[in-house]
């Protein structure tokens, strides 16, 4: 890694870590509204399946987003906090209001898929700067996102 001006390559590990993590900060406010817009705009046969799952989706990733912002405050570092910054920052995008149901879980797979990359880069960010705590956090996300896409590509069938 490239040495920065003060001669540690520790900083350019951190700052690249911080914005991965705030990348996940604003995905995962997205994602919450979004899974909000879907739990309560679902229909269909399936309205009482999918308005439950999302319910539960949207407090899984509220936990996931505290912890990592939680988790850049205790490395100094600052998350992104106002709607205008998560949707200048964030991956994801919001829900268009038009979904039907099947579309609201294909969009969930392929944004915990989105997640998941983001995860996976501060895994090795984490790893390179030697902070496994974050590691740990990113790794056990990582491994729930992964449990849902699967359980909601079963879904689909």
């Amino acid at each position: 890694m490239a040495k920065t001006d003060s001669g540690s390559s520790s900083k350019v590990s951190t700052t690249n870590l911080e914005k991965v993590l705030d990348e996940q900060v604003a995905n995962l406010n997205v994602l919450y509204v979004k899974l909000h817009h879907y739990h309560w705009y679902v229909k269909g046969e399936n309205f009482y399946t999918l308005h439950i799952k999302f319910e539960e989706l949207y407090n899984e990733v509220t936990e996931m987003m505290d912890a990592i912002a939680e988790r850049m405050l205790t490395l100094k570092g600052s998350p992104a906090a106002t709607m205008k910054q998560y949707l200048k920052l964030a991956t994801i995008q919001e829900a268009s209001g038009k979904e039907e149901s099947r579309m609201m879980v294909q969009n969930l797979i392929e944004d915990f898929a989105t997640l998941c990359e983001s995860f996976h880069e501060g895994i090795e960010l984490a790893d390179k700067n030697n902070d496994q705590v974050t590691s740990d956090l990113l790794t056990g996300f990582e491994g729930d996102l992964e449990k849902h896409m699967w359980m909601l590509r079963s879904f689909l069938g």
